[in-house]
């Protein structure tokens, strides 16, 4: 691994704040020059935004072009969707306008997987905390500008690690949810490997939710943010039946919004670009307030 720097000039739909901070992604932190610097697969790269373009920079496992245009999802055409989703109705629009930069990462799906078990009926900062703890102890050290950092633990690194262990780390009662994913999928009896391989999503979710702490938001999550990139998935939190129920179903009390009209709204109004459609929304209403 080598330091290694990328500057991209032509670019639309990449605004750091709207990518890191939409709730996709735990490892990326803002530094005091408003760039993020972030921890994926072996690499520590830091993301700034100058009158050039945007430069990435960092440790780098393999050629820093290849991995950033393939986890910042840099060949997909964003201005596309957008138009396509901006055509539906103004709510939509106007979320669009306020996330125009969002850009779905590629996330490694086994570090997907346990981060959104980890978030379950979690926050923000202690979600990043326990992720923080559990790379620091089983993890491997990255050196990077005079920092050190460390990488999202392999299941072979947490194969012998006991629920007592993981408690240490904050996990709470998701300590042994942790513990029985790792070795469920040590096992094989999911085969994370073969998911991708797999075209409808459906049988891909009912995989998902083999495993311990994964229910349907959190699969639809690990279905959305990382590398199996489903679009036609709605992952449905408290922001989410807000949002939609404020916009589109109008009952007095959200709390009586069922998942199922929500999920039959979002697939009959935003086909299979319901997962977009639900970021730029969630993203827009958790901002905004």
């Amino acid at each position: 691994m080598k330091y290694q720097e990328f500057l991209l000039e032509k670019y639309n739909s990449f605004n750091l704040k709207d990518i890191f901070e939409c709730g996709q992604c735990f490892r990326w932190n803002k530094e005091e020059d408003n760039s993020y610097t972030g921890v994926f697969g072996n690499n520590v790269i830091n993301v700034s935004k100058n009158e050039n373009g945007i430069l990435f920079k960092g440790i780098c496992e393999n050629d820093i072009i290849n991995t950033i245009i393939d986890y910042f999802d840099l060949d997909r055409d964003y201005t596309s969707i957008k138009n396509k989703l901006s055509k539906i109705d103004n709510n939509l629009k106007e979320s669009i306008e306020f996330g125009e930069g969002i850009r779905i990462l590629n996330q490694d799906l086994w570090e997907t997987i346990i981060s959104f078990i980890i978030s379950a009926n979690n926050n923000i900062p202690r979600i990043k905390g326990i992720i923080e703890r559990l790379s620091k102890e089983y993890g491997q050290k990255i050196e990077f500008k005079g920092k050190v950092y460390y990488t999202f633990p392999t299941p072979e690194e947490l194969k012998d690690v006991s629920i007592e262990e993981y408690r240490k780390l904050g996990l709470g009662f998701r300590d042994v949810r942790l513990y029985e994913t790792t070795k469920m999928i040590l096992n094989k009896e999911v085969d994370i490997d073969n998911l991708h391989n797999i075209k409808d999503t459906n049988e891909v979710r009912n995989e998902l939710l083999k495993l311990m702490g994964v229910g349907e938001k959190v699969a639809d999550c690990i279905l959305l943010f990382s590398t199996l990139k489903r679009f036609d998935v709605f992952p449905i939190d408290v922001w989410v039946r807000r949002v939609m129920n404020d916009l589109y179903i109008h009952k007095d009390d959200e709390k009586k919004v069922t998942k199922r009209e929500i999920q039959e709204l979002a697939k009959n109004k935003f086909g299979n670009l319901e997962g977009l459609a639900q970021q730029y929304l969630f993203y827009w209403r958790r901002e905004i307030g």
